[in-house]
Order: structure tokens, then C-alpha cells, then sequence
């Protein structure tokens, strides 16, 4: 019972930043994967699984992004380590993952047509970013 009690504290007192920041990195990681298995198979249904986490990924970026800033000035005083720096990349995340689901959105044949090497590409371009994002948060939280 002191183990549930603890878990409802921590969910009702602590920051919900830790819980947001994750789906973009997870949505991402799973875009590439998927979109590589799509390649790779010819796979529409992959494709378009990718699709799907790249726009959901644009979406959870927004929502990780007002949770960071918040976190940033209550639990930092507004001086978290490399907070411009992963405000930046955010940035640059949400504009590549939206760019990438619009294009897709307004072309559905995207992913046969000339267009799929830059279409692929930007998937690897959002996991690179998330892989730095969740380095910097970590040296925000354990210090370098």
C-alpha cells in the first residue's frame, strides 16, 4: 500500500515533464524504424505507420516544448543547462516533423515518387535531433 501511495504522490507532485519529453524521442525512433522497415519490405502499411508517429511527433514536440519551458522556469529559475540550445532544436524538430507530415499529407504517393530519398532522410534528420535533445536533457537532470 506505501508502494501505491507513493507513486500517486510522485504522479500528483512531481514535474510531468519527464513523461512528455519522452513521445517525441519514442515517436521519432519508431518513425525511422517503421519507415525503414517500409523501405526496405515495399511496405505501404509500414509507410504509413511512419507517417503517422512523424505527425503525432510534431504534435507531442508542442506539448514537450511548453513543458520544458515551464520546468525550465519554476524548478530552474529560467538557467537550465543548454536551455537555448534545446530551444533551438526543439524548434528546428517541430518545423522538420510538421514540414515532413504536410508534404506527406498533401502527396500520399510520396514514398514512390522522386521525392522518397529527402522524404526518408528527414526521419533520420528528427532521430539525430531527438538523440541530442534527450542528451541535453540528461545533462540538465544528471549534470555532465
Amino acid at each position: 500500500m506505501a508502494f501505491i501511495q507513493r507513486v500517486l504522490y510522485d504522479l500528483v507532485n512531481q514535474p510531468p515533464h519527464t513523461l512528455f519529453v519522452h513521445f517525441p524521442i519514442a515517436l521519432c525512433s519508431s518513425a525511422l524504424f517503421f519507415i525503414l522497415l517500409a523501405w526496405w519490405r515495399k511496405s505501404d502499411t509500414l509507410e504509413k505507420v511512419a507517417f503517422a508517429n512523424i505527425s503525432l511527433a510534431a504534435v507531442s514536440t508542442v506539448v514537450a516544448a511548453i513543458v520544458g519551458i515551464r520546468d525550465n522556469a519554476v524548478f530552474y529559475g529560467g538557467q537550465a543547462p543548454n536551455h537555448f540550445a534545446k530551444i533551438i532544436l526543439a524548434s528546428v524538430l517541430f518545423v522538420v516533423t510538421t514540414v515532413t507530415a504536410l508534404v506527406r499529407w498533401r502527396k500520399p504517393d510520396l514514398f514512390y515518387s522522386r521525392g522518397k530519398g529527402l522524404y526518408i532522410f528527414s526521419f533520420f534528420v528528427c532521430f539525430i535531433l531527438v538523440f541530442v535533445l534527450g542528451f541535453l536533457g540528461g545533462v540538465i537532470v544528471y549534470g555532465f
